[in-house]
């Protein structure tokens, strides 16, 4: 079944202060929109991913992605904008998803909620196999009142059976756009989270666990809060990688995601790239998550001819979604021919525009082995690769 994400980002935000909507103010030096989007766009299994923006919010939002790697751009569709409030701008998205012919699951979510994790996306992928309509819930810790309107307390609710809800929330796409279309028809308004709205349908609404971390941004003190929790526990985690191809029959070599000319090209599955293969391996092994051949295995025929920064830009994804950073890439070229001295500029720069990083994190060395070892005989190159990342400290 076909999964798309549709993320919520067209309030105003005015309670959390500031002059800015606060999905696009920064949180730990990215944009809270973009943390919002990392783990959706890093899961394979999701589709088309929609933001829903404000109608006055073109050039933000453009700024705002600009801090996204290529391959995760391309796989947002063009924005669509929301309404005066949340519940029309998810009618709103749901309308877009729609007439770009999708049918399927609906992953819907605030990007308000910019700590949400690739577990968390992974539970409501899970849950939308198993329900029309689920939702991630979290048991109440604090007792509840129910209060007068002259603010007395008339109720206090059994703990036991109260909980509090958060997005991402699952639903099949159809029959949340129906329920939507139904309460715009009968001009019900006042919905606040998408589940209501299936209640209000007569759907039955299942749950699954949530995330305390999960924090949704309303209140400056909100932004302090989930700086602390960027900042407290990260710990730095070092990868590296290796990789070597053959020479073969051929006029270039893909080396760090530029393609220079060369009398040889090389022997590969894919297109060959020893620099990002490296890279993309050092990332992997930094996050202790396999390597690029259990992701990509050269048995599976699609990756046959791959274009090599599919896989560096799945590595970096990879290390978003778990709501890390990369400080640092350097990588080694070890080959008596082509010469990538000249080329060094491009290849820091794709590589920096693959992983969506800075070119000051981004180095590129090259050598020679002497003359000795395959290399030295001109039999073919190699690259080591070394990544540092900084990933948030397990509970």
């Amino acid at each position: 079944m076909a999964v798309a994400a549709l993320i919520v980002a067209a309030g105003r935000g005015l309670r959390a202060g500031a002059e800015a909507p606060k999905q696009y103010r920064r949180l730990g030096g990215r944009a809270v929109l973009c943390r919002a989007l990392a783990p959706f766009l890093a899961e394979a299994s999701i589709g088309p991913v929609l933001v829903v923006i404000g109608s006055d919010d073109d050039a933000r939002y453009r700024n705002a992605i600009a801090e996204l790697s290529e391959s995760q751009r391309a796989r947002l569709l063009p924005p669509s904008y929301g309404g005066e409030t949340r519940q029309d701008s998810v009618r709103a998205g749901l309308r877009a998803l729609s007439e770009a012919g999708f049918s399927g699951a609906v992953l819907v979510h605030d990007a308000a909620r910019a700590l949400v994790s690739a577990d968390l996306v992974g539970r409501a992928l899970a849950a939308s196999r198993n329900s029309r309509a689920a939702v991630p819930a979290l048991a109440l810790t604090d007792t509840v009142k129910r209060l007068d309107s002259a603010g007395r307390i008339v109720e206090t609710p059994p703990r036991d059976r109260l909980v509090s809800v958060q997005t991402p929330q699952a639903f099949a796409f159809e029959i949340l756009l129906a329920a939507h279309e139904a309460a715009f028809s009968a001009e019900v308004r006042g919905f606040t989270d998408d589940s209501a709205i299936m209640e209000w349908a007569g759907h039955e609404v299942a749950t699954f666990a949530g995330d305390p971390m999960n924090l949704k941004l309303t209140h400056p003190d909100d932004f302090s809060a989930a700086e602390q929790r960027l900042g407290r526990g990260l710990v730095t985690r070092i990868g590296t990688g290796y990789d070597v191809h053959a020479f073969a029959d051929g006029d270039h070599v893909w080396i760090g995601g530029v393609s220079i000319p060369h009398g040889r090209g090389v022997t590969a599955h894919s297109d060959g790239d020893v620099g990002l293969h490296a890279l993309t391996d050092a990332l992997l092994g930094a996050l202790a998550d396999g390597d690029i051949g259990s992701h990509f295995p050269p048995s599976d025929p699609q990756w046959r001819g791959a274009s090599s920064d599919r896989f560096l830009a799945f590595a970096a994804e990879r290390v978003a979604a778990r709501g890390g950073r990369i400080d640092h890439l350097d990588l080694t070229i070890i080959c008596e021919a082509p010469k990538v001295g000249p080329h060094r500029d491009a290849i820091r720069a794709r590589i920096a525009a693959i992983a969506g990083l800075r070119l000051d994190q981004v180095g590129v060395k090259a050598t020679t082995s002497e003359r000795l070892g395959f290399t030295g005989r001109g039999e073919g190159l190699a690259a080591l690769a070394s990544a540092s990342i900084r990933l948030p400290e397990p509970e």
